[in-house]
């Protein structure tokens, strides 16, 4: 009875839908794993000159014809492709190339990409979309007037002026102000992800001075729980993860530190700029603090932390690989560009050279991120110095010289004993161990291998993944992507199309990571600034005023709103780079204390809300999901920072087939679960959880029906019912009372007196179902409680903020 009204209750429910944002991952991946390997490996038969069987490989379209044969790619179907069955040698008459069978790196590469639908970025977009150097994002940014706008009453922000003048333009009227209940719980969960409390509602409805609304906003901005929250944005275009990934699955066992330095920084209001140049070069700028040089040495994590391929055979390409990587990550967080496209040929769509993407190569080839490369690779990480520090390493090296005297002094000892074993005139041999007892040999080597073991291990010494200067080089051109394949030598420099900001000089005494961070955060130059405050945007407002967030070039949207993205940019360059200013602009406007209800003729000319007329409902993020389930039902743990795994630095700790160590028995806020590659937990993956191994500014959105089956299912949700049932049956009061301060507590707003009495009815026809089953009235109460609780988590009005 319970599970058929809890299903009943969640199948009738119609949440609104989320456009998903379109990635530009599957197109990377072709231009720089598959274009490649098809020119090289196959279209010296199956291309413009030669066709042999028919057949041509140097588009989609031919693919898709196929020759004598049919079609050789089925988009979304690797298994029912007849290029992926040849490339695999399934049949014994379909075995290509000819000269030898791809290696499994080659193979996985093309199943990959019919995965993702065989995206063939070629003749029309490629026309469509050409390499335009005047495209917009490459402009220096210029001044903007604040636009007159006719009714100006409703500006409360320079931003107000910008927005109101678009939609008077398309004669419409922006949404009447959301009620105080309503802002309360939108701007709680925008700071921190978490519902407000409903003594935080309550003395926010009895505060009525004007500014009680700016003075929320300033507490909250002062909550650790901001930096919590917003420190999970920057964590999703930074690819965080607690795990290696790839074929090495290896954990990250200080990755933690990068994490809590993020939350730290974003608490403290850490100015951008000084937030990029710490993460990019952070070892190289001086300290006048202890703790500051470990901030420092622990930015630079960020180049660290994306997925390697630990276990490649090629050194040289497991080496370019990891600068791809970072170039393709500096690319997409800092500039909105997808430069790591250049890598095998000049980009398709957006003016970026290949000597452009070698020239950025030379900076990272020039920056230790590896100690080893020999398999499996070993990345490298900074010592924090410290008191601590020393004084571990000093009773280490005690400890070492203790062992090592011991195994000297068991020698010492074994050889007289062997010496006065001899027989008068004997002559001792030159090796006295070869006349040791059984027993005395196997002892020796007991020692001298947990002395081998102590001296392999090392001292346990505080330190972080992180980067620090290596030989400093300029980088050739590699043709086509291939290590082996060397054009000329490219001397390092900026991608000059990007105009502005001063050109850097680089030198041969380092790597030019400093350089490339101070012209990144020039504030002259035309991305750097646009891409920060427009993801800010995105995640304040659901949509960026350029909607493709990670994509400024060519191929991405133009901003809907470009005087005010420039506008926006200017002013937070001007106000120190802070974030938290930026953010009181944004939520002291009218913009974005608008109701969710729009007016009327809104929808019909402005369906997807480009225009801003009213706030865009959003569905809550995973994280905030189970978070609010832990506040609502009392269980969430506060505790901020610090290790989460249990497995040492660099133990395995998960593959697809015997070992998977992971741990999400905590009730932490979520930020404080491990992000494992490969193995994303699951309720994170039901809700649209990013890919941590690449960067990801535009989270989707989806609605699909595993995720109310997790609602109905879940033991994590089940378990939070009955606490939350338990909690609000402990509360004083009559039934009525009780049933208020539930949606008090999940909705952040009064019950109406007919919730109230369906809710009474519905406790009772539950509890009345159950007596057959469960003699004791208390269980029968406290199961029909826990029902009424988890309908209520499943429906739209928590899960949801409008």
């Amino acid at each position: 009875m319970v599970t058929a009204f809890l299903c009943a209750v969640l199948l009738a429910q119609t949440p609104p839908t989320s456009e998903e944002s379109a990635s530009q991952e599957s197109i990377r991946h072709f231009e720089t794993s598959v274009r490649p390997l098809l020119i090289e490996q196959c279209q010296k038969c199956h291309g413009e000159t030669k066709q042999w069987a028919n057949l041509r490989l140097d588009s989609r379209e031919a693919m898709l014809k196929g020759g004598d044969n049919g079609p050789v790619i089925v988009p979304g179907k690797p298994d029912e492709s007849m290029l992926i069955r040849a490339v695999k040698h399934v049949d014994e008459n379909l075995k290509m190339p000819e000269e030898g069978k791809l290696t499994d790196a080659q193979i996985d590469s093309l199943v990959k990409w019919v995965e993702q639908g065989a995206p063939y970025p070629d003749g029309a977009v490629a026309k469509a979309h050409h390499r335009d150097p005047n495209h917009w994002a490459f402009q220096p940014m210029t001044p903007q007037a604040i636009p007159a706008v006719q009714n100006t009453a409703w500006p409360q922000s320079p931003i107000d002026y910008f927005v109101l003048s678009q939609l008077e333009a398309n004669h419409l009227t922006p949404a009447i102000p959301a009620d105080k209940r309503t802002l309360i719980r939108r701007v709680k969960y925008d700071l921190t992800g978490l519902p407000p409390t409903p003594q935080e509602v309550t003395a926010f409805l009895a505060d009525e001075s004007p500014d009680a609304f700016a003075r929320l906003v300033d507490r909250l901005l002062d909550s650790p729980a901001y930096g919590e929250h917003w420190g999970r944005h920057w964590l999703d275009v930074a690819r965080y993860a607690d795990s290696n990934g790839l074929d090495e699955n290896v954990a990250h066992g200080n990755a933690w530190r990068y994490r809590d330095y993020v939350v730290s920084s974003i608490n403290q209001d850490k100015p951008l700029n000084q937030f990029i140049v710490e993460q990019l070069a952070g070892d190289l700028l001086p300290h006048e603090s202890e703790s500051q040089l470990h901030a420092h040495l622990i930015a630079t994590g960020f180049l660290s932390i994306g997925p390697k391929v630990l276990a490649e055979v090629d050194q040289p390409k497991m080496r370019m690989d990891i600068v791809d990587e970072q170039i393709d990550a500096v690319g997409k967080v800092f500039l909105g560009m997808t430069i790591g496209c250049a890598r095998c040929h000049d980009h398709k769509f957006d003016p970026i050279q290949t000597a452009d993407y070698y020239a950025l190569a030379g900076i990272f080839k020039s920056t230790k991120t590896m100690d080893t490369y020999v398999k499996v690779a070993k990345w490298h990480e900074n010592l924090l110095p410290s008191a601590e520090a020393t004084a571990i390493q000093a009773a280490y090296d005690q400890e070492l010289a203790t062992k090592k005297q011991s195994v000297e002094a068991f020698v010492a000892a074994a050889d007289k004993a062997a010496k006065d074993g001899l027989a008068p005139g004997t002559a001792a041999p030159e090796k006295l161990e070869t006349l040791y007892p059984e027993a005395t040999t196997a002892e020796l080597a007991k020692l001298r291998a947990a002395l081998t073991a102590f001296e392999t291990a090392g001292p346990d010494l505080p330190t972080t993944m992180g980067v620090a200067e290596d030989e400093v080089t300029d980088v050739a051109i590699h043709i086509r992507g291939d290590t082996q394949k060397l054009g000329n030598v490219v001397p390092r420099h900026t991608p000059p199309v990007m105009r502005g900001a001063q050109v850097p000089e680089f030198n041969t005494q380092s790597s030019g990571r400093l350089q490339l961070a101070n012209w990144l955060v020039d504030p002259q130059h035309p991305l750097t600034a646009r891409v920060f405050v427009n993801r800010v945007w995105r995640w304040r407002f659901g949509r960026g005023l350029v909607r493709t967030v990670d994509n400024f070039g060519l191929l991405g949207e133009a901003p809907s709103h470009p005087q005010l993205l420039d506008w926006l940019a200017q002013r937070f360059v001007a106000d120190g780079w802070s974030l938290k200013s930026l953010h009181r602009l944004m939520l002291n406007s009218s913009t974005y204390q608008q109701s969710s209800i729009p007016q009327a003729g809104t929808v019909e000319h402005d369906f997807d809300n480009r225009l801003l007329g009213r706030f865009s409902l959003r569905r809550l993020t995973a994280e905030e999901v189970r978070d609010s389930l832990l506040a609502v039902s009392g269980q969430l743990d506060s505790t901020l920072g610090g290790p989460v795994l249990k497995v040492k630095n660099r133990g395995y700790l998960f593959d697809h087939t015997s070992i998977d160590l992971t741990d999400y028995t905590s009730n932490r806020r979520s930020l404080y679960l491990p992000v494992i590659r490969n193995n994303v937990f699951d309720l994170f993956q039901l809700l649209d959880f990013p890919d941590p191994a690449i960067p990801t500014g535009d989270r989707a959105a989806s609605t699909v029906a595993p995720q109310a089956l997790l609602m109905m299912n879940s033991e994590f949700v089940m378990q939070s019912a009955d606490k939350l049932a338990l909690r609000v049956q402990a509360e004083p009061g009559t039934t009525a009372e009780q049933l208020g301060l539930l949606t008090r507590l999940l909705n952040a707003r009064e019950a109406t007196s007919e919730e109230i009495e369906s809710q009474t009815k519905l406790l009772a026809e539950l509890e009345q179902s159950l007596a057959s089953a469960e003699p004791d009235s208390r269980v029968r109460s406290q199961q029909a409680w826990s029902a009424l609780c988890q309908t209520l988590l499943a429906a739209n009005e928590f899960i949801y903020v409008k």
